[in-house]
């Protein structure tokens, strides 16, 4: 009996393997570009889901740097980034960011996601794009949120969130991917290391100099005290999240998947992480005598922002070069804005996000090669290094300066508003406290007795 069951059981499984390539008639007559459609619409969906899920990193890097008081807070900021985020892009920052363009500056159309149609094949398509845009908008958002950790009201934070979806990061996104001037220009971006990364960065900068630093931060002979985080376990746990959501934030930005330059892309972009890590070890390690556990998190991060814009031109030996740059990077920069420009940055993100951002965008002007940019579809372009000139740099560094002087002017006015109307800073009573019981009435860690050394 045992024998007849599973001759059944074979027999079954190699008639529904027949039956496969019949299905596609029984749901319709399918062609070879629907097909393409369908498959370039799920890769879209999957890697926006991916990236959503890079706002659960965020929140573990961010709460395990900063102090256990804080928790909560850390987690409000995150969870709203994506929520206001969402209503705001989906209101205003998609068309801003697509719409039809008015002098290469900002678009002025498709607001509501009215381009949308449901009843068509490019209508759905606009439905699975804007999810995919909308995600990369509230990863941009949720960057600030670790360099103004621990001393922000969340009210102030509450109306950055509306004004850096509705306005700031589209406005870049439109000079970039949407078809503006720096678009015109040939500027390369694949997947944002200047459109999101440096934005939030930029922004970031602006608002931990609005703020001031935390109590207890720098002396009074300037000096600087370490506040360590109350996690690295959380912290790490939010990297691997953030270094797994990252294949859907580089290889999707192809928008399909019947484009196989994204096995190359998810190869840079794991090589520049691992790359990253390595180097901002051994940077820490020459610099304070041991091998920073922080410092290799962030160097993996560094790496991961700085390949973002140059992962789809670049050759896996360029990605590295990458990645350990923006690893050495990014242990001088937290050191310099902390100790020499005296801004208090608990996270280490403008130095991750902003530099090596920065870092990323005009290393595309100088590892681009024509064979890797061909097959992914950014151009035929190659860098200075292999035998393109300095004309790409140029067009880069235009880009990083541009939008480097928009947002953080942009948002250093906006923090300044805020500052001045409904307040931006918490007060000393409530730091000392923490910001979970002055700001939202309640315990990360109920039940636990946390000490502070303040």
């Amino acid at each position: 009996m045992k024998v007849k069951s599973r001759i059944i059981k074979r027999l079954g499984l190699v008639f529904l393997v027949c039956m496969i390539p019949a299905i596609p008639a029984f749901a319709g007559e399918a062609t070879a570009e629907s097909n393409a459609v369908a498959i370039d619409t799920v890769w879209t969906l999957i890697a926006a889901f991916l990236v959503f899920f890079m706002q659960a990193g965020f929140a573990m890097v961010e709460t395990g740097f900063t102090r256990a008081k804080n928790a909560a807070n850390i987690m409000m900021k995150n969870l709203m980034d994506f929520c206001v985020g969402s209503i705001v892009f989906w209101l205003v920052g998609f068309g801003v960011m697509f719409g039809a363009s008015a002098f290469g500056l900002f678009g002025t159309s498709g607001f509501f996601l009215s381009a949308a149609d449901p009843s068509t094949s490019d209508g759905l398509w606009q439905f699975a794009y804007w999810i995919f845009q909308a995600v990369f908008a509230a990863t941009a958002a949720t960057i600030v949120s670790g360099a103004m950790a621990e001393r922000t009201k969340f009210s102030g934070y509450l109306i950055y969130s509306v004004f850096i979806t509705a306005l700031i990061y589209p406005v870049v996104g439109h000079w970039i991917w949407g078809g503006g001037w720096l678009a015109s220009k040939g500027m390369i971006d694949f997947a944002g290391s200047t459109v999101v990364h440096s934005v939030g960065g930029w922004a970031a900068l602006a608002g931990a100099i609005m703020l001031g630093p935390r109590l207890g931060k720098y002396n009074k002979d300037r000096s600087s005290n370490a506040i360590p985080g109350h996690n690295i376990p959380l912290a790490a746990l939010g990297v691997f999240i953030l270094w797994f959501g990252w294949f859907g934030f580089n290889a999707g930005s192809t928008t399909s998947g019947t484009n196989m330059s994204i096995a190359t892309i998810a190869v840079t972009t794991n090589l520049a992480a691992a790359a990253g890590a390595i180097l901002a070890m051994f940077t820490a390690w020459i610099r304070f005598g041991k091998p920073d556990t922080s410092m290799a998190l962030n160097g993996a991060l560094a790496g991961l922002v700085a390949i973002t814009a140059p992962c789809a031109s670049v050759s896996p030996l360029s990605a590295i070069i990458i990645g350990a740059i923006g690893g050495v990077l990014v242990v001088l920069s937290v050191e310099f804005i902390d100790k020499v420009l005296h801004v208090d940055d608990p996270v280490g993100a403008i130095s991750v996000h902003g530099v090596c951002g920065a870092w990323g965008t005009l290393a595309a002007g100088l590892f681009a090669q024509a064979t890797y940019g061909e097959a992914s579809g950014v151009g035929p372009v190659n860098g200075l290094f292999f035998g393109g000139g300095l004309s790409q740099f140029f067009t880069q560094l235009i880009g990083v300066v541009s939008v480097f002087v928009w947002v953080f002017g942009a948002a250093l006015l906006l923090f300044y508003i805020a500052k001045k109307t409904i307040g931006l800073r918490t007060s000393d009573e409530e730091q000392l406290k923490g910001l979970d019981i002055g700001e939202h009435g309640m315990e990360a860690y109920a039940g636990f007795q946390i000490f502070t050394t303040e």
